[in-house]
């Protein structure tokens, strides 16, 4: 069994899959628009180049994403995703990158369980915890 995240980015989604491939090395395995659905119907007009369906991964994790209904905000609340890292330098990287247009809800810091940790919400609404791992 596998638990795999699927994100609704209300419109965004193809912006945000970019996104995620410059910041975090991500890899598109699979997109679908609206337009190419085996049913017609479910392709409303105006939305035919939305994407219905995507398959992506960030270093091991398998996530997908949509551009949903596209009927308002994309709304991502009550998760967050986590990133582990081994060097500091590269949690600031890619913390410093998340940040780029998003929000900083607790800046890069030592803590009692790691030697860097940082939660922001990216320029999309996805929450990140961002940590080094020291096992």
């Amino acid at each position: 069994m596998n638990v795999e995240p699927y994100l609704f980015f209300e419109g965004r989604c193809e912006e945000a899959l970019e996104f995620y491939r410059q910041t975090l090395g991500a890899e598109v395995t699979m997109l679908l628009r609206y337009e190419e659905s085996p049913e017609p119907e479910m392709c409303s007009p105006g939305t035919e180049k939305n994407v219905m369906h995507a398959n992506f991964s960030i270093g091991s994790a398998r996530l997908m994403a949509s551009d949903g209904a596209c009927a308002g905000p994309a709304a991502f609340q009550g998760f967050s995703l986590s990133l582990a890292f081994t060097d500091a330098a590269e949690a600031e990287r890619i913390f410093t990158a998340l940040s780029d247009g998003g929000q900083v809800q607790m800046p890069l810091a030592k803590t009692f369980w790691s030697p860097c940790f940082g939660m922001v919400a990216d320029r999309f609404g996805v929450s990140w915890m961002v940590s080094v791992n020291t096992d």
